[in-house]
């Protein structure tokens, strides 16, 4: 045997002091950490789009398409605006062109918080004007849905505010039947 080979590994350093085995296991270690981090947001976290009878309202879907029929009949429209300084969401309600002065409920439904969804009763004025305190709208992609007062007729769209200062929202006539 050679001296000076066995002199030589007697001089090499263990194993961890080197970089390369901690750079090799440091993406399984970082693979590992964010897999807990995942799961530990899956289990304190609920999903809020997620509703345990999903059934029933998949089956509430034709009535909801009636409503939108009886709407699109009497050719509704809305049209609002949303005045942040005032905390007023003003606007009208028409149909035929002309018009309604019936109450209907407005529902605001912010995209990801349900928390944060707001629901005014609305009466219009003899020239289907209204004017309703607001809170303070956040910014966000909201869902609004008009209803008549007895749930006779819907109409729905999506509202991005600030980005659209106004929604103007009309029944559509293609699905008349």
């Amino acid at each position: 045997m050679n001296p000076s080979l066995t002199v030589a590994r007697q001089r090499t350093a263990p194993w961890y002091a080197h970089r390369w085995p901690w750079l090799l296991m440091l993406g399984p270690v970082i693979v590992i950490v964010a897999g807990v981090f995942t799961g530990w947001l899956a289990y304190t976290r609920q999903d809020a789009m997620v509703v345990g009878d999903y059934y029933k309202k998949g089956k509430a879907i034709n009535q909801e398409l009636k409503r939108d029929r009886v709407a699109s009949s009497m050719r509704l429209s809305l049209a609002a605006r949303y005045d942040a300084q005032a905390g007023v969401l003003r606007g009208e309600l028409a149909s035929f062109g002309r018009p309604l002065a019936a109450p209907f409920r407005l529902s605001l439904s912010h995209s990801t918080l349900p928390e944060k969804d707001v629901t005014l009763q609305v009466t219009p004025d003899a020239q289907g004007r209204f004017a309703v305190s607001l809170p303070v709208l956040e910014p966000a992609r909201w869902q609004l849905v008009a209803e008549g007062g007895e749930q006779t007729w819907r109409l729905a769209s999506t509202w991005q505010w600030p980005a659209q200062p106004a929604v103007i929202v009309a029944a559509d006539p293609a699905i008349v039947k």
